[in-house]
């Protein structure tokens, strides 16, 4: 079911949005697959802030080898902030990795059948946790739960992307972005568009 909405909103894309049209035919296929362990990817995604593929991925890898690939909240916080900072993470992250693992453990917010619930939900939920703010709220609702309809309007990234495949001569700020969705139809597949924005983003050649 999931392959068929995003082959519908490729198709829709395509159909409404001349530059999504052709960056649909440069990078080919739209690859998104729900992820379940809430928590594991949450820790992840806060490491991940503000760092670049590279740099992150090595401080996730230490971060998980150290809980056998599968941290859980009550483990966390019984991990020394020594040992926590001893992966890279800086002071602020382990701190608001633990705030995670308490808020979960003494129920302040609950991460079940987050699916169930409607995306500003979960958005009020998530930014509970000190340093999960609504980017790292978006990032979990497209890359984990495969929501299709989140547009990520803080994100450098998209920003970036925006203006250089429209043609703009500045980063565009939020209003235009929403603006330039809905003159182009991206709804109800903002999350396929964006994907097709950080793919071509990745791979432009840097230039000096």
């Amino acid at each position: 079911m999931q392959n068929t909405e995003i082959d519908r909103g490729v198709k829709h894309l395509s159909s409404n949005d001349k530059t999504l049209s052709r960056l649909i035919k440069v990078y080919g296929d739209c690859n998104l697959r729900k992820r379940r362990n809430y928590f594991h990817q949450l820790t992840v995604a806060i490491i991940s802030q503000q760092l670049s593929t590279k740099a992150a991925n090595s401080i996730v890898n230490r971060f998980l080898d150290y809980y056998n690939r599968d941290p859980k909240p009550e483990t966390i916080i019984e991990t020394p902030f020594e040992t926590l900072r001893a992966f890279g993470l800086s002071n602020a992250k382990a701190k608001y990795i633990l705030d995670l693992a308490e808020k979960i453990l003494d129920k302040t917010i609950s991460l079940k059948n987050l699916s169930a619930k409607s995306n500003h939900d979960i958005i009020a939920e998530l930014t509970k946790v000190k340093g999960i703010g609504v980017w790292t709220s978006h990032m979990f609702l497209i890359f984990t739960l495969n929501r299709l309809d989140v547009l990520p309007v803080g994100d450098l990234g998209i920003r970036k992307a925006i203006m250089l495949n429209y043609g703009l001569e500045n980063l565009p700020d939020e209003q235009t972005i929403v603006n330039l969705a809905k003159k182009h139809r991206w709804h109800p597949y903002e999350s396929i568009a964006s994907i097709y924005f950080w793919k071509s983003l990745d791979e432009r050649p840097e230039t000096n």
